[in-house]
């Protein structure tokens, strides 16, 4: 629960946010993360001190629902000569370490992120008349939040979430999102790391699907270009009827030289997913193919996860020898840009003693396995295969549910455990698949059963199965009925 206030307004572990021109004695008093943040805010919004701010009542660190400490709220004149239109902007605070003390984030030194290194921003179109800011996108932003939180997948510019639902729960066609930089906002440096300031860009369902089959940044840059569906600064519009395609005909031709040309950068999801080998069944409790068997599934070891990550989080690099990163690679300082080594990563146990040591965990040549995915995560496998596999590159999926990932591997990449000769291959719960045996052309396109009357927590989950046979591989795809969080999937960078 959050309540409304102006951000000037006393409350509990919220002082008034302060300036250049604090009183030495309160600002000393403080957050320092959260004084740092509300200096950039100041530098955009000078004449905007005390703006209104959507406070969580409950703090998350006490117990409450709600990540997020605060969500301010500014206007913005904008520029109509830039067609950029008046809009309300909206900040985050508490997806970076306010406080410093590890009551929320772990410190983890100066140079690196400050708790996940990011804050969200979100800017919305304001409606003629419209006095006061509307405090559905505080929720929204809380709803990504907690997505972050529980599952610790971080957002970078150009992915997508999959929302499937108006974001102010209107009639409204914009039900998905893209994330990119907030076009005002700087990096900040705190006392305890950098925070960079992601913006929020509400979008239709033909403009996310394009956003997967191609890549996040092209279409940012297409919505640029439209006034009405966003221009320079994305603003969004939640009354918009029409997508960019419908607007402009033209730029989906350009989105489909694109796909031609480059095939998709999208290089994994985090999604509903899970796999099982039905060559043989375990031998005994050690088994390291216990993955979707029992009540506690083995977990992914350090560096397993750490070769995960870095597939997820880079991509393949577009070149004529397409590498994952090697199977024992030796730790670095750091494991990318924007994490530091010590942060627990979404694919590590919450417990280190569940990790299997790598050296411990062999390599498994598998006859027979079955895939199961989520309706989103089923309808991405002819981008897998067409927009990745086809032009030499991988794909994984992550599941956001349990401790495991799939990744499909083609012929040309470097570094990956699955082979011609063994195309389906597991190093404990993280199995890869050759693509070899079953190329683009053998694979159906999955039809999903009519779900006329089921709500959206209820959708259908797509399960293949892959077996290899002497003479014949093939794949049959089913469907079967199963719940699902709000998010359905979550893009992991692009390329």
């Amino acid at each position: 629960m959050a309540e409304l206030r102006p951000s000037g307004a006393p409350g509990p572990a919220a002082p008034p946010a302060p300036g250049p021109s604090a009183p030495p004695a309160f600002a000393s008093l403080f957050p320092p993360g959260l004084h740092a943040i509300y200096g950039e805010c100041r530098r955009l919004y000078p004449d905007q001190p005390n703006p209104l701010q959507v406070t969580a009542i409950v703090k998350y660190w006490l117990g409450g629902p709600d990540p997020l400490d605060y969500v301010s709220m500014y206007r913005n004149v904008g520029s109509p000569s830039a067609n950029i239109p008046e809009h309300w902007h909206y900040i985050s605070f508490g997806l970076s370490d306010l406080y410093g003390d590890s009551r929320v984030h772990e410190f983890t030194g100066t140079d690196g992120p400050s708790g996940f290194g990011f804050e969200l921003t979100f800017r919305l179109k304001r409606e003629t008349g419209e006095s006061a800011p509307p405090t559905w996108p505080a929720e929204l932003m809380q709803g990504l939040a907690r997505y972050v939180f529980q599952s610790e997948n971080t957002f970078c510019s150009g992915d997508h979430v999959s929302w499937h639902s108006p974001l102010d729960n209107s009639e409204s066609r914009i039900q998905h999102m893209l994330l990119t930089e907030d076009p005002q906002m700087q990096p900040v440096q705190t006392p305890f790391g950098v925070v960079t300031f992601l913006q929020i860009v509400g979008v239709c369902t033909e403009e996310l699907h394009a956003a997967q089959q191609w890549n996040g940044q092209g279409i940012l840059e297409l919505l640029r270009t439209v006034p009405v569906a966003g221009g320079p600064w994305l603003i969004t519009d939640m009354r918009r009827g029409e997508t960019i395609f419908e607007i402009d005909p033209h730029l989906q031709e350009r989105v489909d030289k694109g796909i031609e040309t480059d095939g998709s950068n999208l290089s994994g999801v985090s999604a509903k997913c899970a796999w099982d080998d039905l060559s043989r069944p375990p031998e005994d409790d050690e088994d390291s193919r216990s993955i979707c068997i029992g009540t506690q599934p083995r977990r992914l070891s350090g560096k397993d996860t750490e070769q995960i990550r870095e597939t997820l989080r880079r991509g393949l690099e577009i070149n004529n020898k397409p590498v994952l990163p090697p199977i024992n690679p030796q730790r670095q300082n750091g494991f990318t840009h924007d994490r530091a080594p010590s942060r627990k990563d979404s694919l590590e146990s919450d417990s280190s003693t569940a990790i299997i040591p790598h050296e411990l965990i062999r390599t498994r040549q598998l006859e027979s396995v079955h895939l199961k995915f989520n309706q989103e995560s089923g309808a991405l496998i002819p981008l897998c295969l067409r927009g990745r596999l086809l032009h030499g590159r991988h794909f994984t999926y992550k599941s956001i549910t349990g401790d495991m990932a799939i990744t499909f591997v083609s012929t040309g990449v470097e570094g990956a455990f699955a082979t011609e000769e063994h195309p389906y291959a597991a190093h404990g719960p993280w199995l890869q698949s050759q693509a070899a045996p079953w190329g683009p052309s053998e694979l159906p396109e999955p039809q999903a059963p009519d779900c006329t009357g089921f709500s959206h927590s209820c959708i259908t989950t797509a399960c293949l199965l892959l077996r290899r046979a002497p003479r014949s591989r093939s794949v049959t795809v089913v469907y079967l009925q199963c719940p699902v969080d709000k998010i359905c999937s979550h893009s992991q960078l692009q390329v």
